[in-house]
């Protein structure tokens, strides 16, 4: 049996940053080290911080502590409110989500209606949202564009932005990208920005290739992980034989008895420990 484990496989830039910049503040900081809201999304390294010492909250609570930005980023307000407040924020949002709430900024100030590719209720969203002012539609996937579309036309701007959440599928903005184009109305400007971060597309794509050619194919990461469901969503397009587990835990052997090439592929959330995990317990399919 041949175990292939995706070269893009495990943490990206932005979580690595956000990760390794938390365990920081905790050996610097005295001071109680709180995050507003799960630092990444995924429970093994959720659960490895706060037995170091992290506590995760909800909202500011006072003025005393260490306040970490998690990697899918804030709302703006809470800029507002650590600054008016005098609270110490450690901000270790992804850039490249950083980068989508500036653009989002530049736009709304210059009147264009938004365009905001992703679920309404992914934490980075909520975040963008509150960069893009009142005139904003989450499309979360090709049914809502008509009703997208509804909206633009109904609005005194004839101005329009197309953005995205960073771990959308390319594939899904693309033929998003298709329809608005052919559908909107011709007297509308229309700016389209692909803000999947380049990491997304290359783990995409890999994961693509990879269950093209396995006979079972492993998805690891987060159960709250947007970038691992989507993981999931195309390895099973391609490999029928495909499962999603967050750890080896999950994995039932008995179930790959027979398979000579298995591909693993992990969210961007993923630790390396849980990837090493799968290997090890496949190995004994060896033995």
């Amino acid at each position: 049996m041949e175990i292939i484990v995706g070269k893009t496989a495990g943490f990206c830039y932005g979580v690595k940053r956000a990760v390794e910049g938390a365990k920081k503040e905790l050996k610097q900081n005295k001071e109680n080290v709180y995050c507003l809201g799960e630092l990444v999304h995924n429970e093994q390294v959720i659960k490895e911080l706060e037995n170091q010492g992290i506590t995760f909250i909800n909202s500011l609570i006072n003025n005393k502590d260490i306040f970490i930005i998690r990697a899918h980023g804030a709302e703006k307000n809470i800029y507002d409110i650590a600054e008016k407040n005098n609270i110490k924020l450690k901000d270790y949002t992804c850039p490249n989500v950083l980068k989508i709430h500036e653009i989002a900024g530049e736009f709304s100030k210059k009147g264009y209606y938004i365009f905001l590719c992703g679920n309404k209720n992914h934490p980075e969203n909520i975040g963008t949202i509150s960069y893009c002012g009142d005139n904003v539609y989450i499309i979360e996937n090709e049914d809502t564009v008509s009703e997208a579309l509804g909206k633009i036309n109904d609005a005194e701007t004839k101005k329009l932005l197309l953005i995205s959440q960073t771990t959308y599928s390319l594939e899904k903005f693309q033929k998003i990208e298709k329809i608005i184009k052919n559908k909107i109305n011709k007297d509308i400007k229309l700016v389209i920005k692909n803000t999947i971060c380049r990491a997304t597309e290359l783990r995409q794509e890999e994961t693509k290739q990879l269950a093209k050619k396995v006979d079972y194919m492993i998805i690891i990461g987060g159960k709250n992980s947007s970038n691992t469901k989507k993981l999931y969503e195309i390895a099973k397009k391609n490999c029928n034989n495909s499962i999603c587990i967050e750890t080896e835990k999950e994995l039932n052997l008995d179930e790959l008895t027979g398979k000579e090439k298995i591909g693993i592929m992990a969210g961007a959330s993923t630790p390396k420990e849980s990837i090493d995990g799968v290997c090890e317990k496949l190995k004994l399919l060896n033995y």
